[in-house]
C-alpha cells in the first residue's frame, strides 16, 4: 500500500511524505503507482523548478518527502492532496492519504 502523509502547519499544507508501493499490478503495469508517482513528481518539480521554492526533497525507491515552508507551494500541495484523495476513493486498498500537524 502507498501511504501518503501531508504535513500541515497552522492549517497550511507545507509538505508530504510518500512511502511504499501499491502492488495493484505487476511493475510496469501498475496504474495506481503510475498515477501517484506522476502526481507527486509533477508537484515537486513545479514547486522547485517553476516556483523556485527552496524545498527539501528526498527521493528513493518507494519514497518521497518534500517540505517547503513557503506559502507559494501551499496551493500545489493542497491540489496534490485533493487529487490523491480522489485516487484513494477509487483504490482504497492501494493508497492511504492522511494529514498530520507539525
Amino acid at each position: 500500500m502507498i501511504d501518503v502523509t501531508f504535513f500541515l502547519q497552522n492549517d497550511n499544507f507545507i509538505g508530504y511524505e510518500l512511502k511504499g508501493h501499491s502492488d495493484y499490478a505487476e511493475v510496469g503495469s501498475d496504474i495506481v503507482c503510475a498515477a501517484v508517482s506522476s502526481a507527486v513528481y509533477l508537484t515537486a518539480n513545479n514547486i522547485t523548478d517553476f516556483l523556485n521554492v527552496n524545498a527539501d526533497v528526498t527521493v528513493s525507491d518507494g519514497y518521497m518527502k518534500l517540505t517547503a515552508n513557503d506559502e507559494r507551494a501551499t496551493p500545489l500541495i493542497k491540489g496534490l492532496y485533493a487529487h490523491l484523495l480522489q485516487l484513494q476513493e477509487q483504490y482504497n486498498n492501494d493508497i492511504l492519504v492522511k494529514t498530520t500537524e507539525v
